[in-house]
């Protein structure tokens, strides 16, 4: 049966539930590069907790705590550690699209409420998703304030420049053994996505670990999720890691589009942001295997980037280490030469690299 997929405008906003909101906003400025936009707190009136806005190019952070030991922000943040509540989805309208996700079989957060400031209305609605991660859809057609009601504009002195992203390419989620398909058939049934590939345990493995992986996009390729679960192997897997240390299904990674790869992660390590290693070795015949390129490979080797081909073109990948000390969340650095896929002829050595931090960690 075919199912209509919804009218989603790409990401509205990513929400991340952290310890301290203040000193997480000030990393992701310093380090990333992103700006300051808006906040809330108890100067807005608020009481249960702060928020601040970063924003860079396309891509808006909002960075939540709690202001009090008790309540939903402090309960997530403490079973979970700093990690991604919110991936809230830009439409033109949110009851509608609210309605009509019920209606596929989607489980309510929050029936579709306005909200309304000196700039204009705001419409919001929301659903859960896997794990405890919810959509919240955000209709702001009539709105021009700096974010939504109840915000204001924040403008510290301190903003460093930022360092080339653009928007979210894709958002990956880890869930538990036997999720995956489940997970895939709910941004089918109620998002009305298509899978644009899978991959399993022949594709994604080591001599030691696996991982299986199925690609969800809505029909403008603005919304795309992959969902990742783990596969038998001799140890354990970067996916295991994570549910063991963020105790649940949840948002392993975005990946965040820029133009030029290569002063962009030049520039995120000369702030401090680290990466995975990718050995030497992955140069020597790398070529062979992506064809001709219009970068320079020792280019390439020497910020460590990778490099995958598909029948489109192909794309350039860096992943951070996890932003936090728990091995759980981390970002990833894409810019698309036509590509659409994901990088599977990287995969190999990825697990490679992450399977070295895991052993560092005493948790492979």
């Amino acid at each position: 049966m075919n199912i209509s997929c919804l009218p989603l405008n790409g990401t509205d906003y990513v929400e991340f539930y952290v310890g301290n909101a203040k000193q997480a906003a000030h990393f992701y400025q310093s380090a990333f590069g992103f700006q300051p936009v808006a906040y809330a707190g108890l100067e807005t009136g608020l009481r249960d907790k702060s928020s601040y806005v970063l924003r860079q190019g396309k891509l808006t952070l909002v960075l939540t705590a709690a202001l009090s030991k008790d309540g939903e922000i402090a309960d997530h943040q403490k079973l979970h550690g700093d990690g991604v509540k919110v991936i809230a989805l830009a439409v033109d309208d949110a009851k509608s699209v609210y309605e009509e996700t019920i209606k596929r079989g989607a489980v309510s957060e929050f029936e579709p409420r306005e909200e309304s400031d000196e700039y204009g209305k705001v419409v919001l609605s929301a659903i859960k998703t896997f794990g405890e991660t919810i959509h919240i859809f955000v209709e702001r057609k009539d709105y021009i304030g700096p974010f939504l009601p109840g915000f204001i504009t924040w403008n510290p002195a301190y903003k460093p420049k930022d360092t080339g992203l653009l928007y979210v390419d894709h958002i990956v989620g880890n869930v538990n053994w036997n999720e995956m398909d489940r997970t895939a058939r709910f941004y089918q049934d109620v998002f009305g996505f298509t899978q644009l590939i899978s991959f399993d345990d022949n594709d994604i493995s080591t001599e030691f670990t696996a991982l299986k992986s199925k690609v969800m996009s809505n029909d403008n390729f603005k919304v795309k999720f992959p969902i990742n679960e783990p596969a038998k192997g001799l140890m354990k897997s970067q996916i295991e890691e994570y549910l063991d240390f963020y105790y649940g299904s949840g948002p392993q990674h975005v990946a965040m589009a820029t133009e030029n790869i290569i002063e962009t992660i030049a520039d995120l390590r000369a702030r401090g942001v680290e990466f995975l290693h990718v050995p030497d070795s992955y140069y020597n015949s790398i070529l062979d295997r992506v064809g001709e390129i219009e970068e320079d490979i020792e280019v390439l080797k020497k910020h460590r980037i990778l490099v995958d081909r598909d029948d489109q073109g192909y794309l350039l990948q860096l992943f951070t280490k996890p932003v936090q000390d728990r091995p759980t969340f981390f970002f990833e650095i894409i810019q698309r030469k036509g590509a659409r896929s994901f990088g599977k002829g990287n995969f190999k050595a990825l697990f490679e690299s992450i399977e070295l931090e895991q052993r560092s960690r005493g948790t492979l």
